[in-house]
């Protein structure tokens, strides 16, 4: 990343930004038209009017018109197989039974209809545990922008939650660390370099023009999950690496783009209508957890997780498609679970807290 002329980077820089986005950025940034990276992909996603989550558009999907796809998006077997390791992890069927399975996160869109739910019409998300029978005293799913409230006992899940949160950014430029922003000049948005900022939980040292991602919102929405008076079981999907391996392995950080199932490292371009993205620190949702009272929370591959705690129901499964060497279920199981699929890329970070 090259510095330019009055603290601008040369890097990315706005393609298309639509005029109501514009808007929203000047409210968002006041007379200097300035912003951290943070702040802006708070707007670009999840402003109420011109945020990327909050549109009613489809965003997920193995379908042209959707910009990626999850887990989730591979039919009902994703949620077989966490209720099945939700179970195992509880202890049983009769445990289970005891818990509220509530899903953070899940997307407000309806695949049968091709189109948005409208929660003024009563129409919720349905979740991961959508067409799933399970043993859970009851399922309920929160979406983005509805109040989280946990009490008692529960499972509390997320699919690609904690990946989706705001990330601050920094360059090492002469010993210290910037932040790096967002300016707008004229009707053109460009990343921008600002002050200095001294953090303990920034590397003690990196490289000259090292970029550090820091997912510090998806730290803080941990704690914040952790805070409410809840016992149980927490487990998340997502992708993320070590703070060592931030640290030191991902020069040009870990954020990007995703518009129409294509990646990208133009973070600006078409904001409020791509995806933006990068890897969670599990060592510090590890540490928020801890700190919350949770009992030694363990990552693991999304393939060692299932294989580990949903082991009963994969035999089963397997055994039912032993006719069918390349049915559908074995193909969407492969997917889930293959190391060269979503099996390595994948993580689950996973805990329990007793009850109080």
């Amino acid at each position: 990343m090259q510095t330019g002329t009055n603290g601008e980077t040369g890097g990315a820089r706005s393609a298309g930004a639509e005029p109501e986005f514009l808007t929203a950025f000047r409210a968002w940034a006041g007379a200097g038209g300035v912003m951290t990276f943070a702040e802006f992909m708070a707007l670009a996603l999840y402003d109420e009017r011109v945020g990327y989550y909050r549109r009613g558009r489809r965003r997920v999907g193995r379908v042209r018109d959707a910009d990626f796809f999850t887990a989730t998006s591979l039919g009902k077997s994703f949620g077989e197989l966490v209720a099945a390791a939700g179970v195992a992890l509880l202890g049983g069927e009769a445990e289970a039974a005891r818990h509220e399975f509530v899903e953070i996160g899940a997307e407000p869109f309806d695949a049968a209809q091709g189109r948005p739910l409208d929660a003024a019409r009563g129409e919720h998300a349905a979740g991961v545990l959508a067409g799933v029978v399970h043993p859970f005293a009851g399922a309920r799913v929160v979406r983005v922008g509805e109040p989280l409230t946990l009490a008692g006992a529960c499972v509390v899940f997320s699919n690609e939650l904690f990946d989706a949160q705001p990330l601050r950014r920094f360059v090492r430029r002469g010993g210290a660390w910037r932040e790096l922003g967002v300016v707008l000049r004229g009707e053109e948005l460009a990343e921008i370099e600002l002050g200095e900022v001294a953090a303990d939980w920034l590397p003690a040292e990196a490289p000259e023009g090292y970029v550090f991602d820091a997912p510090r919102a998806a730290t803080e929405l941990a704690g914040a999950i952790a805070a409410q008076p809840w016992h149980g079981l927490f487990f998340a999907c997502d992708y993320g690496k070590s703070f060592a391996a931030l640290a030191h392995e991902t020069p040009a950080g870990t954020l990007r783009a995703y518009h129409r199932h294509t990646q990208s490292n133009d973070l600006l371009a078409r904001p409020g209508e791509q995806d933006l993205t990068g890897h969670v620190c599990w060592d510090w949702l590890v540490d928020a957890l801890a700190g919350g009272g949770f009992a030694a929370p363990k990552v693991e591959t999304q393939e060692a997780f299932f294989v580990r705690h949903a082991a009963a129901w994969l035999e089963r499964a397997l055994i039912e498609e032993a006719r069918d060497p390349l049915g559908p279920r074995k193909r969407t199981l492969m997917r889930l679970l293959h190391p060269g699929q979503m099996g390595q890329k994948f993580q689950v970070l996973h805990a329990r807290r007793a009850a109080g």
